[in-house]
């Protein structure tokens, strides 16, 4: 299973990059499957990104990240905050990428700001873009502040998130047709759980 994660953080080193490592720690952490984690870094990508506006094709690095994040089983996507939303260079490398290539995919959505009161920007900015996009988006989100780093709080909030990526992305892959079969019947709690189908099946009337 892959994850890639797409970051927008441009100084080295990087509070967005350290927000989106711990976020991939974290998920690969509560899969119960093996995971891959590929990082995009858009600071890399600038260049190619505005040629790619300009002649209308990505370059040899850009092509490969926007295939990554089309063929990864979910993904985290981590922005600084710029002027009240995502940076310029985020919004420029989803403008790029094919715009059915979220469709259905798993994604958590982050960012990073010198305030906490930008924090509204994820449910203002960045879940918006993501649910045009059509992706599944996680119900939490994740801001980390300069205060945040070292306080009570931020680590729930990775954790939280983390879980649900996780979560989505495992229960995704088993619907896929390839995937193994589940059994027809399971316990949970020390209750049998029969499919909806077989039980709608025995309320039929014989013959």
């Amino acid at each position: 299973m892959k994850l890639v994660v797409v970051s927008a953080g441009l100084s080295v080193p990087s509070s967005t990059r350290l927000l989106a490592d711990r976020l991939a720690a974290e998920t690969k952490a509560k899969a119960d499957v093996e995971v891959e984690v590929e990082v995009v870094e858009l600071r890399d990508l600038a260049v190619e990104i505005a040629h790619n506006f300009t002649n209308g094709f990505p370059g040899r690095k850009l092509a490969a990240a926007l295939d990554a994040v089309a063929g990864a089983d979910g993904l985290i996507v981590v922005t600084p905050v710029f002027s009240a939303s995502y940076s310029g260079l985020f919004k420029s490398f989803f403008d790029v990428l094919d715009q059915d290539a979220l469709t259905g995919k798993p994604v958590l959505i982050a960012a990073t700001g010198g305030s906490a009161r930008h924090s509204l920007v994820l449910e203002h900015a960045l879940r918006p873009l993501f649910a045009y996009l059509r992706a599944v988006v996680v119900p939490t989100a994740v801001y980390a502040a300069s205060e945040d780093w070292g306080a009570e709080g931020l680590p729930e909030r990775v954790e939280r998130a983390a879980g649900e990526l996780a979560a989505l992305m495992t229960g995704l892959s088993a619907g896929r047709p390839d995937a193994p079969a589940a059994p027809a019947k399971a316990e949970a709690g020390g209750f049998e759980v029969i499919p909806f189908a077989e039980q709608l099946a025995a309320l039929r009337p014989a013959g």
